[in-house]
């Protein structure tokens, strides 16, 4: 038999689960789980009791944050999977990479430029691997839209333009939660749209070279809200009277999870999960435009809004020979409130082709099972499972996961200063 690979995870919160979940039931052959770690014992014990009760897995051994290299001491895992606040993605996978592990990360890989560089040095130092988990690349919709653009179904690629659509039920929770802070999260231009401006690379086979964007808070935050005659504001939704009929509002309360996991926790810390979206406080954008040059010349022109009645989006190609367009519609979701299978799942879908000089035709596509349009799956298979080849090269390293940020990491910097950005200014790769 071989070996199963050891694992450790570090940070519990909303996104833990779906790693240490197919650890405990779909890969316990090939994997296994050795131990947690976060900054608060209570959400601590909540993923243990999550393994034990609804997993029938046994329970690991936990540290706090301060005990990260004890852990690796004690437990020698092969990987450490870091699900935790974005903003300290660097300190875990460069640590990691110099006690010997390899990484498994969620994505963004990190929030800014120096800690992008900190940590391209930290793999070039040590010749360990980081893996971003960029699901997307794997849901059977966009890995057709590559399969059709690497066999010239419309030529050279020119120009793409990217809509996405955030709801007011998931785009509206990433501005209760730490993601509001754009020191925590990079605002939803690195957050989000590194899923994004991954696919484009992934899809044309390019990398970004220019940057311009505009961005702001235009629907979210007390300012907006009291300008369109708002008058009743509460701080947090949980017991507040203001929040009984606001749409708004996430009641941890009435959800067992949420209360577990966030408010029987926040007497360690103070994190409350359930902040109102037209609060102060609030320093990311709800609403972005970004267009970008790439190194092949292609132009990308993508906007994202986090406040529109649908979730989903809308893509078009336009090539030398033809044009493609896709538009979904995904499943509208609130972190850790349901099942981790309806996170992005799809409800509709279509990819049209039209032929410079033919009539336009639909593509089929096969169709994908579970989260993030079927891409969940496939991903955790590729990471836990046994590998198999894959002609699309869809797994992602720290290099795929710096040239996603680095897109949004610019726009950010071109809303602040009103210039565009060179991209190869922002950070280093190693020069062969």
């Amino acid at each position: 038999m071989t070996q199963k690979k050891k694992y450790v995870l570090v940070g519990t919160g909303g996104r833990a689960e779906f790693f240490y979940a197919a650890i405990a039931t779909d890969f316990r052959d090939t994997s296994e789980l050795l131990a947690f770690c976060d900054t608060n014992q209570t959400r601590l014990d909540h993923a243990n009791h999550r393994l034990t009760d609804k997993y029938n897995y046994h329970s690991v051994n936990t540290y706090k944050a301060e005990q990260f290299e004890e852990m690796i001491e004690i437990e020698k895992p092969d990987s450490v999977i870091v699900t935790s606040v974005d903003r300290t993605h660097h300190t875990y996978i460069i640590r990691a990479l110099e006690l010997g592990c390899d990484v498994i990360t969620e994505k963004p890989m990190t929030v800014d430029e120096k800690k992008c560089q900190d940590i391209i040095d930290a793999v070039e130092r040590t010749g360990k691997n980081v893996r971003v988990t960029f699901n997307y690349r794997y849901a059977p919709h966009h890995t057709k839209a590559r399969e059709l653009i690497e066999n010239g179904t419309i030529g050279k690629v020119n120009s793409v333009h990217f809509e996405w659509l955030l709801n007011t039920q998931h785009g509206a929770d990433y501005f209760r939660r730490w993601h509001r802070d754009k020191r925590n999260s990079g605002g939803l231009l690195v957050h989000k749209s590194t899923h994004h401006f991954d696919l484009v690379n992934f899809w044309i086979g390019s990398q970004p070279d220019t940057v311009f964007a505009f961005g702001d808070l235009l629907f979210y935050g007390k300012e907006n809200a009291e300008e369109r005659g708002e008058t009743k504001f509460y701080d947090r939704a949980t017991g507040h009277p203001n929040a009984k009929e606001d749409p708004f509002a996430l009641h941890m309360d009435s959800n067992e999870n949420l209360k577990a996991m966030y408010l029987d926790a926040e007497h360690e810390d103070g994190y409350r999960r359930d902040q109102s979206v037209f609060s102060d406080g609030i320093n990311i954008e709800d609403t972005m435009g970004v267009m970008v040059r790439y190194k092949n010349n292609a132009i990308l022109t993508y906007s994202l809004n986090a406040y529109l009645p649908w979730e989903g989006y809308r893509i078009a190609f336009n090539g030398t020979k033809g044009r493609i367009e896709m538009e979904i519609v995904e499943q509208s979701y609130v972190n850790s409130g349901g099942e981790k299978s309806q996170e992005g799942a799809l409800k509709g879908k279509r990819i049209i082709v039209y032929p410079m000089f033919g009539a336009p035709y639909n593509v089929e596509v096969e169709e994908g099972i579970g989260g993030h349009g079927g891409g969940d799956p496939v991903l955790l298979n590729d990471i836990f499972g046994t590998p198999v080849e894959d002609k699309f090269n869809r797994a992602a390293n720290h290099v795929d996961g710096a040239r996603s940020i680095l897109t949004g990491i610019a726009a950010n910097k071109s809303i602040q200063t009103g210039l565009a950005v060179k991209v190869d200014e922002l950070v280093k790769f190693r020069r062969d």
